[in-house]
């Protein structure tokens, strides 16, 4: 090659760092030296001699991503260029006829060869540079472009090798130069599966959001992406998210899965990937299905998910005007209501939701809602209209699915009306008064479904300011469903009316006798004999119209309204769910009233013992509910909710366990004692020995009791039962964190529980835990105090799990750490000012030392060695001198090489930090400046050491989350730079200065090695 020619090379990779040249050009100008050219061996090798120079680069410098732009158009130049369907057809036909196969372009083929062998070189820079440049050739090719079919397989083969390379960066490119390899419609095929593999198993977040960036969709990959939606990153759950928007048609999903993305991204913990929902994926279904929000809303059941349905509802809200949100408004008649005849789940939850909405703008809402809603007497006619028509089933038509459908629809566009009635406007009396006479009438319906009681009982109550009146309405209402006046008739007596009729057949009888007699007398002249028996004719003739009128009123009785109790479990049922709501809207310094004691005797108590499930269920809750009420009451009735807690059914038994954890919450374990000093008297005792006695007897029964209730707490931590062990988990941690209970033992159990593989699908108690784990140790020096105790009792536990027991298979290391991070004396809310103070740590150090020494040879030396360098350790000389004794007595008995080099190395840093405490107080005694010492000797000895003990601090612990995050975000920033990967963070953006200044100092120029090398050869 000539040397003009070598220069022509040399000039346009020196041009092509600049990034103001224009591209284009320099492969135009290389172009047409190259195509002059007949030997173009010499041209491949000077060409892959300078690109060599920007491939040793790992850097993303500027320069070194302009040469390799400038590479990959170079070498995709030579490919034909697009052509259309009618060319394509020509030239398919014209193969068909010739059977020749067009080849590649030689030097295509020639840095395509030269990058597969270089994928497997030991310098990581390299095998960057070689995806990198695979990637944007793949990418730089037309649509239709054809490569032959063994260097396709050999792309193939050398990018699944760089997809498990150590380093994310190269993963990355590789992952993006298998794009267009993929063969979606092949179950089988290998980049895919690739793919799948990385999206479940990279530890990198970058790496597995260019997977996210590129994957193709398909049946096999949808399950994937919707899994990274709920990724621990924030970058990839937005990017998921994204994809999803993006690429899913929404009838690919289905309602379940649907469902999950909403409820899981609409109340997600990043802000970020909450914006993407509601602004990206949320209005690209809407757009798929023509901007119908009603038609949204059947794609996702709403019956079933009324929740989510109503906060997608929301965040679509948010996002119109008000103007747009009325001209979408659903179809109202003149009155501002639904017709009846056109209630439907979908468009009544969608009034609802939009009513709720304005209603919450306040004042500037409500001319707006005068528009979509009508009045209160009017809308309080029309829920009465259709409530009144909700049907009732039978036994019978329970069983048809049909008719149980229809009933579920309607009641559920029945509890949708009520929900309205929280955005009337109700300080016009009349129709206030209106809307209570309507819901007092439904709730004493008898054909009012059991489901919408508690809701006509919220809404009634909400109504109601005062205490006192609510009790009355209430407790009248309760009264007539349980006692409704009934008109009752008497049986007629048929043996009474039959002796009757025979009565009044023998006075007809004597009278008419009486008569012919008569007759007799008057004839024979006999008139005082006549006289006599006309006075018995009439009296006879008496007798007969009294039987006749009492005859009457037999055939004829009377109706009376009287009152007739029902103790059937529907009518309980109902009774006891407006009690309990009752119970739960009045405020907690209402005193129990005679109304309410008269309903705990004549209702709730008695219902306890009813047979029917439900029903002792919610008198259990009206009962746990009225002690919190009243400390008498609770101290009462303590032992029966005990009791219940330990011998009823499930749903039963968690009731009863609220009650009582709500109870210890409001009351402490002074109850307890309380409620034993009233049980202590002796009758047979005299009153001084009683009240000598009572007090001493009273504390021993109340620490038995407390301590059986703990022993209680502790076997349902066991129990096989998951909402049970999940709630008595959550009261526990309750009770810790309120200071009710201070348990070492108890928090022991927790962390055990939260490890426990049994509970790993509880996403409640995992969560609820996790959360007071935190809370709990950053409230106070006291709690972690409490964590300190509970930590060799867990690791004693867990060190002697047996083979056969699921905590076996826990980390004890992820542990151990999780209460290094816990008893930190800097996680604290409010840390101690007094560096001098003996923090936690430093007892805990004593422990594990003492431990050590107890059996030097124990697996536990080895953990407890590598644990002793993560603690913070305060600067008490008591302590450190301690702990070097200990330290130097361990070095001597400790055998294991890995534990004696962690020993000697906290040695060596508790003499050291002495000596620089002794230098450090020498120096404070010679005469120098006070301000000039303190800067000099406390800031930089505090932050360096907190420095290196937070560094040592952060390991991977599930709850340590900022050592974790740090760890991990300094890799990703390290080792993987995201490109082709859409951002997910948004960043505050630097001026144009700030930013020219930046790329001059970390400008990388590579003409002083091409120099270098050219001058040297």
């Amino acid at each position: 090659m000539t040397a003009d020619n070598e220069m022509e090379i040399k000039e346009a990779f020196q041009r092509a760092q600049k990034g103001h040249n224009n591209k284009a050009k320099l492969v135009a100008s290389l172009k047409s030296r190259y195509n002059k050219l007949e030997d173009k061996t010499l041209f491949h090798e000077e060409f892959v001699h300078y690109l060599k120079y920007a491939m040793i680069v790992y850097k993303r410098e500027p320069t070194v991503e302009n040469v390799i732009e400038f590479v990959a158009r170079f070498a995709t130049s030579f490919q034909s260029p697009p052509k259309t369907e009618e060319e394509q057809q020509q030239q398919q036909e014209d193969e068909e006829e010739d059977e020749e196969d067009e080849e590649d372009h030689p030097f295509l083929s020639f840095i395509f060869n030269f990058l597969l062998e270089s994928h497997k070189a030991s310098s990581h820079a390299v095998r960057f540079r070689v995806c990198q440049l695979i990637n944007k050739l793949l990418g730089s090719m037309a649509e239709n472009a054809q490569i032959d079919d063994d260097l396709f397989d050999h792309i193939h083969q050398a990018m699944l090798i760089r997809v498990t390379d150590k380093f994310p960066n190269v993963r990355i490119q590789a992952a993006l130069a298998m794009t267009r390899l993929q063969q979606p419609k092949d179950p089988e095929c290998p980049t895919i599966n690739a793919y799948l593999l990385i999206l479940d198993n990279d530890s990198n977040a970058e790496v597995r959001r260019a997977v996210l960036s590129c994957i193709a969709m398909s049946p096999q990959t949808l399950p994937k992406i919707l899994k990274r939606t709920r990724d621990i990153k924030e970058n990839v759950r937005k990017l998921a998210y994204q994809v999803l928007a993006e690429k899913v048609h929404i009838k690919a999903l289905t309602i379940a899965q649907r469902v999950i993305l909403l409820q899981q991204g609409l109340h997600d913990s990043s802000e970020a990937v909450r914006e993407v929902v509601c602004d990206r994926l949320l209005p690209a279904w809407l757009l798929r299905l023509d901007g119908n929000v009603i038609d949204l809303l059947h794609k996702l059941d709403v019956e079933n998910c009324a929740k989510t349905a109503l906060d997608t509802l929301k965040a679509i809200f948010n996002g119109k005007p008000t103007e747009e949100l009325l001209q979408d408004r659903v179809q109202l008649d003149n009155r501002k209501l639904i017709p009846v005849d056109s209630l439907t789940c979908e468009n009544v939850l969608y009034w609802r939701a939009l009513c709720e909405f304005i209603n919450a703008k306040g004042d500037e809402g409500d001319e707006i809602l005068e528009q979509v809603l009508a009045d209160a007497a009017t809308y309080a006619d029309y829920l009465h209209g259709y409530l009144r028509v909700v049907p009732v089933l039978s036994e019978e038509q329970r069983a048809d699915f049909n008719h149980l459908e229809l009933v579920m629809t309607k009641e559920f566009v029945a509890q949708q009306l009520i929900h309205l009635i929280g955005c009337l406007d109700t300080n016009e009396e009349g129709g206030r008064k209106r809307v209570l006479a309507v819901l007092q009438e439904m709730l004493a319906h008898p054909q009012t479904p059991s489901s919408l009681v508690s809701l006509l009982t919220e809404k009634l109550l909400t109504l109601m300011s005062d205490d006192h009146r609510r009790i009355q309405t209430v407790a009248e209402i309760i009264s007539d469903v349980r006692e409704p006046i009934m008109e009752a008739s008497q049986p007629v007596d048929k043996n009474a009316s039959r002796r009757q009729q025979v009565q009044l057949a023998e006075v007809k009888v004597r009278i008419m006798e009486a008569k012919q007699t008569l007759e007799d007398c008057i004839t024979a002249q006999e008139f005082s004999r006549a006289a006599e028996l006309k006075d018995s004719i009439t009296e006879l003739e008496n007798n007969r119209n009294q039987i006749l009128q009492e005859i009457a009123e037999i055939n004829q009785p009377a109706d009376k309204e009287i009152r007739s109790e029902k103790n059937d479990p529907e009518t309980l049922l109902r009774c006891l769910t407006m009690c309990a709501e009752l119970l739960k809207q009045m405020t907690i310094k209402t005193p129990i009233g005679p109304t309410i004691s008269a309903l705990m005797s004549s209702l709730v108590l008695p219902s306890i013992a009813n047979a029917h499930p439900a029903v002792r269920n919610m008198a259990v809750v009206c009962l746990g509910t009225c002690t919190l009420h009243s400390k008498e009451l609770a101290k009462a009735h303590m032992v029966l909710l005990l009791q219940i807690a330990q011998l009823d059914e499930v749903k039963i038994r968690i009731s009863a366990l609220r009650a009582i954890i709500d109870l210890l919450l409001l009351f402490g374990f002074q109850l307890l004692s309380e409620a034993a000093a009233t049980q202590t008297a002796l009758p047979w005792q005299s009153p001084d020995r009683q009240e000598e006695d009572a007090p001493a007897v009273a504390e021993d029964k109340a620490e038995d009791t407390a301590q059986s209730i703990l022993v209680m707490l502790s076997e349902f931590l066991d129990s096989e039962v998951s909402d049970l062990r999940t709630e008595t988990a959550e009261g526990l941690a309750k009770l810790m964190y309120t200071g009710r209970i201070s348990s070492a033992k108890m928090l022991s159990r927790l962390v055990l529980l939260w490890y426990n593989p049994v509970t790993e699908d509880d996403t409640r108690l995992r969560h609820c835990l996790g959360v007071f784990f935190q809370l709990y140790a950053r409230e106070s020096r006291l709690h972690q105090e409490v964590v300190e105790e509970s930590f060799l009792p867990t690791v004693r536990t867990l060190m002697n799990a047996p083979a056969t027991s699921p905590l076996a298979e826990v980390d004890i290391n992820n542990v151990v750490e999780l209460l290094v991070e816990l008893t930190r004396p800097s996680a604290l809310i409010k840390p101690s000012t007094n560096t001098e103070e003996v923090c936690v740590h430093d007892y805990l150090a004593v422990r594990m030392c003492g431990e050590m020494l107890k059996d030097p040879t124990a697996p536990e030396v080895r953990l407890y060695a590598k644990t002793l360098s993560n603690l913070e350790l305060s600067r008490d000389e008591t302590v450190r001198k301690d702990l070097q004794t200990l330290l130097q007595q361990l070095v001597q008995v400790v055998k294991d090489r890995v534990c004696l080099r962690a020993l000697e190395k906290m040695l060596n840093q508790l003499v050291d930090s002495r000596e620089q405490a002794e230098l450090l107080i020498a120096s404070a005694l010679q005469p120098v400046d006070v301000n000039a010492d303190e800067a000099a000797t406390e800031d930089p000895s505090k932050s360096a050491k907190r420095g290196k003990r937070g560094n040592a601090g952060q390991r991977k612990v599930c709850t340590a989350k900022g050592g974790r995050k740090t760890s991990r975000r300094a890799e990703s920033s390290e080792e993987s730079d995201g490109e082709n990967v859409p951002e997910s963070v948004s960043l505050m953006r630097p001026s144009r200065r700030a930013k020219t200044a930046a790329l001059e100092k970390t400008k990388l120029d590579l003409n002083t090695l091409i120099n270098q090398e050219a001058n040297v050869s």
